[in-house]
Formats: C-alpha cells, structure tokens, sequence
C-alpha cells in the first residue's frame, strides 16, 4: 500500500462539538498524512440522522482550523471524490447493496421491530448475546420482488458466514483473528434508504481511494465484517491503524455526558490551541525520546504510526495547565498582549492603563488566560481588606509602624514628578537608601495600601505606575485613614 500516494481520512459525525478523543483521532490522521506527503481527507458521516446536531458540521469545521489541521479534500474545499458528505451520496449505495444481495453476500429482510423485540428479548432471558438469526435469508427472490412491491418496509443484512474464521492485520495489534459465529447480520441498507454508519464507512472508504484507516480500537470487534465486505466486492483492504482511546479515568472514557471538555470548551476557558495540540498528541504517542514541546511541523518531523501506544491514555487536566502555562510564557510579549487584553477589559478600563505593562506583570504569573481576572481585581477598586495584612513578621511590619511609614511617605509620593515606573522607583529607593532602611519595612506597607492585597503581579513600583498618580495618592489616603480609625480604637 505504501507504493501507492497515501491517503487518509478523518470522518467525524455531526452530532456535536469536537471532543478530545476525535481531536486526536484528526491529529494523528493528518500528522501520518503530512509525514508521507499524502492526503487528509474530511468527510462528515452524517447517515444517523435522528442525532444529528444543527451546526455541529461548522463546529468541527471551527475546532479543525483552530487546532492547525488543514484538509486537502473534503466538503467546503471540494476535490476529485466528492461529494464528501454521506447524506449527499445517498444515492450511490443502494446498488452496492444489491450488488451483494446478488452475490449471495447480503440479503433482504422484512423482520418487524416488533419480531426482533421479541427475538432479543428471548436471548437475553436465556443469558445469550442477541444475534440475528437469519430469518429471511431463506426468502425466494420472487417472494423478495412481491413483498416489496407491495410496499413492505425492508432493510438489506450482511450475510455472514455461520463457520470458519475471519482475520485482519493492524499496525498496532498485529494479526486478530475471529470466530464467523460470533458474528452478526447487521444492516447494511436501512428502512430509510440509507447505509448505516458501517457499510457507508466500507464503500465511502474504497470509492475515495482511502489507503490507510486510522480509527479508535473500540472498531476492533467490526473490522472483521468490514473486510468479508471488501472481500465480497473484490477491493484492497486498507492499511488498519485501531487507535486505543483517550480516557477521562483509568475506567471511564471522556464523554460531554460526564461534563468533559469539548476542543472549543477548553478554548473558551483559556487554554491556547497550540498547547491543547501538543499535549493531545502525547496522549497515547511518543517521540521515542524526552522531548515533551512539539510545534505542528515538529510533530510532523517526529511522528511515526509504530510509536502510537496500545494502552489507553488518561487526560490530565493537571498537565495540560502545565503545558499551557509554559506556552504562555515562551509566546512573544506582543502575542500574549493581544490575547490577554480581552480579559483585561473584563476588570479595568484599558484605554486608561498600560496594558502592555500589565501584560509583561502577568506572563509569568498566568497558567491559563481568565487567571488574569481575579489577580488584578484590585486594580478597579481597592478591596476591603483587613489591617491585619499590614503584619509581616519577615517584613518586620505591624499596623502601628505601617501607619508611622505611610505618615512619613505620602510627601515624597506626592512630590514624584513625572509619574512613571523608574521615577517612583528612583524615589523610594533613594529614600530607603538615605534612611539606612531595608526594602521590606518600607515597600510592604506601600504595596498593601495601594493593593489591599497579600499577593500582587508586581510591586508598588509597578502598582502604583498603572494605578497613575491620583489614583495612587487617593488609595494611599484612604489605607491611612483606615488605619487610623482602627489604632485608634
């Protein structure tokens, strides 16, 4: 197969947003595809249309470009095997089916919901796994023609073979091979005229020139049937890679059921796209040494289908913070500017601060984008806060010397002209020199009173440059106010 240009193809079904899982399934697909200069196809299942989801194809669409992966065919982009919708290729499968039905590899069946009930209702009284139990194979072609022009609803079965066995080859788990009985007639046609997700995945797959098959391992126990398929038609079998599954515990796979975050929700909730990718790609692969930080052509360069792990991979919030808090902090300043800003504007009034300058503050202290707004709170209003904070064992500060510092300091705050960073800094500082006194009896009470904060991005340097000069002057009056009534009682 490897003789041939490769081609791949990642085939969500619309019925929501891109979930981590299926994330990973699009990356491996596409990094394989780059790595051997093939083709990533997008092609969107949406033959079950009862779960359908309004605007979960565009969703996909969104998730996929957000995340870097680019497609070289598929719905919105076009290409020479279109159309790369299922439902708009309806039309096609039909014969298919009967084609088999010829061939004696599939047959019709007009078995009522009611009778099927009924028939897995005994099975699983009786403690047996329900198959169908080929009640309509026997049907004469005469009495199939008669039924259905008379109008009776009907699907199309795959005809499985009762004995013997059936095997495939995959990359990662080698040579699996099953028992034909164990095997059901599932449908391949349904009542609607439309394939069901398996047999419109088997000729969608051959009719595109799909070589390689990258999927998750739970499709293990299907391969088989989708190979007596192939083998019944005639067609090559594709290249099977069966990816194990991301989990959210050792023992539960993530699922929105469960709360577990979409692609788009952990985009929503700061985490950056590139370190979302990058640590996605290390759930379930490996680089083969202890490179950890991946960009996407890095990935490409680095990936291999014989390093993609048999295990399950369970997904860490933990790490994942990890990873975008080192993002954050490796991105241009310009970058993280412009992300952080947004968030900025949900506190403070950003044509009226140093943006730039509080974005340099925060880069270092931030994990994900929204921990920027309960850190610099305080810089809309100054909190309520306890006097008790003015103590400070290793500053050596209590509420009394506070008091007696900020006395003698408000002066030399007023008298700092122009307003800006270096020059606050070279005033106090000059005036902690002149004194004979260490920064921490001096800078603690300051940065509280303009704060009301145990915990800052910067120091009252800083603090008080952003805050500008009237606002600072008026904080620092206030805090001493404050702390006047409170000795006083």
């Amino acid at each position: 197969m490897m003789s041939k240009q490769v081609r791949t193809r990642f085939a969500p079904s619309p019925t929501g947003f891109l979930h981590l899982g299926g994330l990973r399934s699009a990356l491996y697909t596409w990094l394989f595809a780059r790595k051997e200069k093939g083709v990533f196809m997008l092609r969107i299942e949406d033959t079950d249309q009862q779960r359908l989801v309004e605007g979960a194809t565009e969703a996909i669409y969104r998730s996929l470009r957000l995340a870097g992966l680019d497609w070289d065919e598929g719905p919105d982009v076009g290409g020479d095997y279109g159309p790369y919708i299922q439902s708009q290729r309806r039309d096609m499968y039909a014969p298919y089916a009967w084609e088999l039905v010829e061939k004696g590899e599939a047959y019709v069946c007009f078995c009522t919901k009611e009778r099927l009930d009924a028939a897995r209702a005994e099975a699983e009284a009786r403690g047996e796994t329900y198959k169908y139990d080929k009640h309509c194979l026997s049907l004469s072609k005469e009495e199939v023609k008669a039924r259905i022009a008379a109008g009776e609803s009907y699907v199309i079965r795959q005809n499985v073979p009762t004995e013997g066995t059936s095997s495939f080859d995959d990359v990662l788990f080698g040579h699996i091979e099953v028992e034909n009985s164990t095997l059901d007639d599932t449908v391949l046609l349904k009542a609607d005229g439309l394939p069901t997700y398996n047999f419109a995945n088997v000729v969608d797959d051959h009719t595109m020139g799909i070589t390689h098959v990258l999927r998750g391992s739970e499709y293990l126990s299907s391969t088989p049937k989708y190979n007596l398929l192939y083998k019944a038609f005639g067609w090559d079998i594709p290249v099977y890679v069966h990816m194990p599954p991301v989990m959210a515990t050792p023992t539960r796979k993530l699922s929105k059921r469960y709360g577990d975050p979409t692609f788009e929700d952990l985009l929503s909730k700061g985490y950056l796209a590139d370190a979302v990718v990058n640590y996605i790609a290390l759930l379930g692969w490996n680089p083969g040494d202890e490179r950890e930080m991946f960009t996407l052509p890095e990935l490409v360069e680095a990936f291999s289908l014989e390093h993609i792990n048999k295990a399950p991979a369970v997904f860490d919030m933990q790490k994942l913070t990890w990873f975008n808090a080192e993002y954050i902090r490796a991105m241009p300043a310009e970058r993280f500017h412009e992300l952080i800003r947004p968030y900025f504007a949900q506190v403070i009034d950003v044509e009226k601060m140093d943006t730039l300058r509080l974005a340099q503050l925060m880069q270092t202290r931030c994990e994900v984008l929204p921990d920027v707004v309960d850190k610099i709170d305080f810089l809309a209003q100054l909190p309520d806060y306890d006097i008790a904070l003015y103590t400070n064992k290793r500053q050596k500060t209590n509420p009394e010397n506070s008091f007696a510092m900020l006395t003698a300091l408000l002066p030399l705050v007023e008298s700092i002209d122009p307003w800006t960073e270096e020059a606050i800094s070279s005033k106090i500082s000059g005036y902690i020199q002149s004194q004979g006194l260490k920064n921490g009896p001096v800078l603690w009470p300051l940065r509280i009173a303009v704060s009301g904060k145990e915990s800052t991005p910067g120091g009252f340097y800083e603090i008080a440059y952003l805050l500008g000069r009237d606002e600072t002057l008026r904080r620092l009056r206030l805090s001493m106010e404050k702390l006047h009534s409170a000795l006083a009682k």
